[in-house]
């Protein structure tokens, strides 16, 4: 039995959120669908945000509902505050992804409060979670964006994202998701910083998302492999980036993830060939936005393990 790394792929929101380009609904419920039929089973759906400032995201109930037909897939949504919670209770949501800003500078550019506000919002969201009947208490993860550096303030102290981090699973949080939202970590403090939040917040797991905005994305998620994370974020073709951080692009590629770790002897349950046809479905939608993906150029390798194992199987 291989060890299994699992892939969550968050293009549907994070992908799409910051994109002038418009997806119409019945293309991300295909976009959704085929990446099911890949065998993707962790989706970021969407997000609970007003549709005002978001607009890309204004049919995340339709997309949700949708979602939660497919068997097997676990969906998730990311929430602000207790509103976009409120949202998910409506809908039996199974899981959300509270995010906060360790950088207090971004929190306030994209959540209009303070870090400590988001962490006592926090705990507001467990509480209702934890009222909820439960067959429909959903999970809760909390997402710590900018937790290697800030586009508004630059230097984001270790000790602070500890500190944060620490709160977060004394909270209730249910995974903790190291972020670094506008690509200004490097190999040597994700190690760093990952093995410490690991430890201080044990045994609540702790996630990694990545963009790939400087090249190190892929380089990053080896150090968080080293650190002992086995959950990563990524994005069809490498799309994404964060409304309120300058500069901050795309997130790393889920292909291109799927690859290295399946390279690597690590199993995700995706199949790869299967999961780079679904690019079709964003060139046809989005046609005036880049695709990123060194796997989607270059092709698949003949040596790649699963077309060995595939064709021992034949």
């Amino acid at each position: 039995m291989r060890e299994r790394a699992v892939v969550r792929e968050v293009g549907l929101r994070d992908g799409l959120q910051s994109l002038k380009e418009m997806m119409p609904t019945e293309a991300k419920i295909g976009w959704l669908e085929a990446e099911y039929a890949a065998g993707v089973r962790e989706i970021e759906v969407s997000s609970f945000v007003p549709p005002r400032l978001l607009p890309q995201l204004a049919d995340a109930e339709s997309v949700v509902r949708y979602a939660q037909g497919l068997k097997g897939l676990n969906l998730s949504v990311l929430i602000p505050n207790l509103k976009g919670a409120e949202r998910g209770f409506a809908l039996g949501v199974s899981a959300m992804n509270f995010v906060l800003s360790v950088s207090d500078g971004h929190n306030r550019a994209n959540v209009r409060r303070s870090t400590e506000e988001s962490v006592e919002e926090l705990r507001h969201v467990v509480a209702r979670c934890r009222a909820q009947p439960p067959d429909r208490r959903p999970r809760v993860a909390c997402v710590l964006a900018t937790a290697f550096g800030c586009a508004i303030e630059g230097e984001v102290p270790e000790d602070r994202v500890r500190r944060i981090a620490l709160e977060a699973a004394e909270a209730g949080a249910g995974e903790i998701v190291l972020a670094d939202t506008v690509g200004y970590g490097n190999p040597a403090a994700v190690k760093r910083l990952f093995r410490r939040v690991m430890a201080d917040v044990a045994p609540v797991p702790v996630c990694a998302h990545f963009h790939d905005t400087r090249g190190l994305g892929l380089a990053n998620v080896l150090a968080a492999l080293d650190a002992g994370a086995r959950a990563f974020d990524a994005s069809l073709c490498g799309l994404g980036g964060c409304p309120y951080a300058p500069a901050a692009t795309g997130n790393i590629v889920t292909e291109d993830l799927v690859f290295m770790l399946e390279a690597m002897g690590f199993e995700t349950g995706i199949d790869l060939e299967r999961l780079l046809e679904v690019r079709k479905i964003l060139a046809a939608n989005l046609p005036g936005v880049p695709l990123m993906g060194a796997v989607a150029k270059a092709g698949i390798p003949k040596n790649f393990p699963a077309r060995r194992s595939a064709r021992a199987a034949a």
